[in-house]
């Protein structure tokens, strides 16, 4: 039997909570980017499903959806150790909470403005798996759709910039830790979850709009230090 793979986009959050997970149990896999604009066509092995991460297991077996993903991954490779800690009640609120409240909160601080959402999809185009063509309509054809039609939104709705939305969450989130992590002294399946969103910003210069919040940035490197 070969390794497991994972189909991904490298910029994507999803991708990213699977990605640091995989990291931290150690699990030896290979890492299969895709191009973006052609994901139904390169994920066709999976039936009723186009979206990345997608893990093809040593066995055949086919898994996608990233939080149930995680979870298959800690049972079958960690013996559950990051699903069973603490409040099993708790540990379900919050998962919600960071795939509600963070997973909208990416769109708009990549793409809140027009120029931010310039610098976004040619940097993207440039660390994502495109053609010649399709890394440059994506570039130059991608920013006006993303910030237009989708990010100007979502701000909008919210009312508050993307760094003071974002600041607002890993406040929230950091002030219910039970110590260093979200369930104690080490990480569980909602520190990675969350993980997987902010580090997936990290390539950006955006990024910077995080790095003033104390709490937030001392948690995420020591997230960081976990799978290095």
């Amino acid at each position: 039997m070969g390794k497991p793979t994972v189909h991904l986009l490298y910029t994507c959050p999803f991708s990213w909570k699977i990605r640091g997970l995989v990291d931290y149990i150690g699990l030896d896999v290979d890492y299969i980017g895709i191009n973006g604009l052609r994901a139904k066509k390169e994920l066709a092995f999976v039936e009723d499903w186009n979206k990345v991460p997608v893990l093809t297991d040593s066995d055949g077996s086919i898994h996608y959806d990233s939080t149930p993903m995680m979870f298959y991954l800690d049972e079958k490779y960690n013996s559950s150790k990051l699903t069973t800690t603490g409040d099993v009640e708790r540990r379900d609120e919050w998962l919600q909470w960071v795939d509600t409240k963070m997973s909208k909160a990416t769109i708009p601080i990549l793409y809140g403005g027009l120029f931010s959402a310039l610098q976004t999809t040619v940097r993207v185009s440039k660390l994502e798996k495109f053609g010649f063509f399709s890394r440059r309509l994506y570039a130059w054809a991608g920013f006006p759709i993303m910030w237009g039609f989708i990010a100007r939104s979502r701000v909008k709705k919210d009312g508050r910039t993307p760094k003071q939305l974002w600041h607002d969450l890993l406040s929230e989130f950091t002030s219910s830790h039970n110590g260093d992590f979200f369930s104690g002294d080490s990480p569980d399946i909602v520190d990675f979850a969350a993980f997987g969103y902010m580090r997936s910003i990290s390539p950006f210069p955006q990024f910077s709009k995080l790095e003033d919040h104390e709490a937030g940035m001392a948690w995420y490197n020591r997230m960081m230090a976990t799978i290095q």
